[in-house]
């Protein structure tokens, strides 16, 4: 008890002390993990839909040249930044860059050294994330948007995105809260983070353990509180668990029931052949109206006709 005793007032003494240090290391960090995992699911999306644009022989050699090449380079960018450390990473940006270009590239901010390194490392695991996230779908989801006329683009952005986005949501959370712990390793590129400030505390009053304690403490509160978050939004996401079915859709098409609008309807639109198609239908239909209404009119003089035929030949 007196250990655990000691090691309480040794952690008051030293939040006493370096409590506003801990707290601006605990905000620096929160930042650069959040700026970071958002930065990289943008660069992991862009990857992981450039890598799963279809391509078939049929396609101009020049189509298949390039989306070949876009997907080797992304393999290349994947497996460098997935099989090294974010350390050497780091390193690597920061003080290898002035070294290979004789001081002419370099970041003059440590902060911005630090988003870059945590964004690529992070969209990298992204990439895959989103490619199995795409690949998971129904294949019969994008032959419908197909089929209603819709480009691979507008498959993607409407259909296809919305449906990965749900299944690759946890591992957008646990590269957030990775993000959090590995930061640490930006210590050394100088960047002021939560690690660097107990290192600076440990360096000032040799309380390693205390401090040690403190910064355990404080990376569980913040893993457990986006872990909290993350499944929250997950819960927004897939809606209430009570639901009415809709019994009535205007845009269902049941054999026998469907009659063709007047005007198109925002999917026929995407179809050209779809609209003309309809145009068309419209037309025919206006012709038989005409018709019908001349021939209604031909009908009724006719027996306008007879009725005073026979008028006449009562008289007589």
């Amino acid at each position: 008890m007196n250990k655990f005793s000691q090691l309480g007032l040794d952690i008051v003494k030293l939040w006493g002390k370096y409590g506003n240090s801990y707290l601006l290391g605990v905000k620096n960090t929160l930042i650069l993990a959040l700026v970071g995992t958002a930065l990289g699911c943008v660069i992991g999306f862009l990857c992981g839909v450039l890598n799963t644009i279809p391509y078939t022989k049929s396609d101009p050699p020049v189509k298949r040249f390039f989306l070949r090449l876009i997907r080797i380079l992304i393999r290349v960018y994947v497996e460098v930044f997935r099989g090294t450390p974010m350390v050497l990473q780091a390193v690597f940006f920061y003080y290898g860059l002035p070294y290979f270009s004789n001081n002419s590239l370099r970041f003059s901010s440590v902060w911005a050294a630090a988003i870059v390194v945590v964004s690529i490392n992070t969209g990298a695991y992204m990439a895959e994330s989103v490619r199995g996230g795409i690949i998971s779908v129904d294949p019969g989801q994008t032959e419908g948007a197909k089929a209603i006329g819709m480009t691979h683009v507008q498959t993607m952005s409407y259909v296809i995105l919305p449906q990965a986005l749900r299944n690759i949501m946890p591992q957008i959370g646990n590269n957030f809260i990775i993000n959090v712990k590995d930061t640490s390793v930006m210590f050394i590129i100088g960047f002021p983070d939560f690690f660097a400030a107990h290192r600076a505390a440990v360096g000032a009053s040799y309380l390693y353990f205390p401090s040690a304690t403190v910064e355990m403490a404080g990376y569980l509160t913040m893993t457990l509180a986006a872990s909290f978050l993350l499944r929250w939004v997950e819960r927004k996401m897939d809606g209430s668990a009570s639901y009415e079915l809709v019994q009535v859709d205007p845009l269902t098409m049941t054999a026998g029931t469907y009659s063709y609008p007047e005007r198109a309807t925002p999917f026929d639109e995407r179809n050209p052949e779809a609209v003309k198609s309809m145009q068309r239908e419209a037309l025919r239909r206006q012709v038989e109206r005409e018709e019908a209404e001349r021939l209604g009119k031909r009908a009724e003089t006719r027996r306008d006709s007879e009725t005073m035929a026979d008028r006449k030949e009562t008289g007589r």
